[in-house]
């Protein structure tokens, strides 16, 4: 299978790409993951990538594009689903003519829609671990000392693009680029939309659901 996962900031999609992973044995492919680890080793793409990652701005098309192509080209053939890419209707189009030239398309593309306020608390309260990457939240999954890391002992932080001033420009991005992207796909693909405002594992079983129907069809 090949999946595309789309939706606003903070509306679940690492969390459900994980399970998704686990169930069919694909290839989870996070533009967010794949960037701050280039930024983190201070490579060109993650210089170039930065300033635009701190405001929360989306990443220029020909940087993400290229960055992508790459790690799509070493999936395994049991296939892939991608977080976070594609957010722009010409990232969209690129993917397709890449995946075209080897045969391939996009089976299925999962909407995850959430509302705008429940986006702001979940991004907001995000704690990270600057050593490990693990992932916590202030109200939803504390670590089990405040502020410090379960895993390492680190002091967590708050990332630059969790503030409540980058998430609300976060969103802005998205309405304006992101979300004209689903209508892309709904002419090229089959679409569903997802209510992800609920509980992440009643998530978890609508996407499931919708995925092993694919899987035994």
């Amino acid at each position: 299978m090949r999946i595309v996962l789309l939706g606003a900031p903070g509306s679940g999609k690492g969390t459900q790409c994980k399970r998704i992973v686990d169930r069919y044995g694909l290839l989870h492919l996070s533009s967010g993951d794949i960037l701050r680890k280039e930024r983190a080793a201070g490579s060109e793409l993650g210089k170039k990538a930065e300033s635009f990652m701190d405001a929360g701005d989306l990443v220029p098309d020909e940087l993400i594009v290229e960055m992508m192509a790459d790690a799509i080209s070493k999936a395994p053939e049991v296939g892939f689903v991608l977080d976070g890419f594609p957010r722009t209707v010409n990232q969209a189009a690129e993917l397709d003519k890449s995946l075209d030239l080897s045969g391939q398309k996009i089976n299925v593309v999962l909407n995850l829609m959430v509302d705008d306020q429940i986006v702001a608390e979940r991004m907001s309260g995000r704690r990270s671990c600057p050593q490990c990457g693990a992932v916590y939240h202030i109200k939803n999954l504390k670590p089990k000392v405040d502020g410090v890391c379960d895993n390492d002992g680190a002091e967590l932080i708050q990332r630059p693009d969790d503030s409540l001033e980058v998430v609300a420009n976060r969103l802005k991005t998205y309405y304006e680029q992101t979300e004209p992207v689903v209508d892309y796909y709904k002419n090229n693909s089959t679409v569903y939309d997802i209510d992800a405002g609920k509980d992440a594992d009643v998530v978890k079983s609508l996407v499931l659901e919708k995925l092993d129907a694919l899987v035994s069809a």
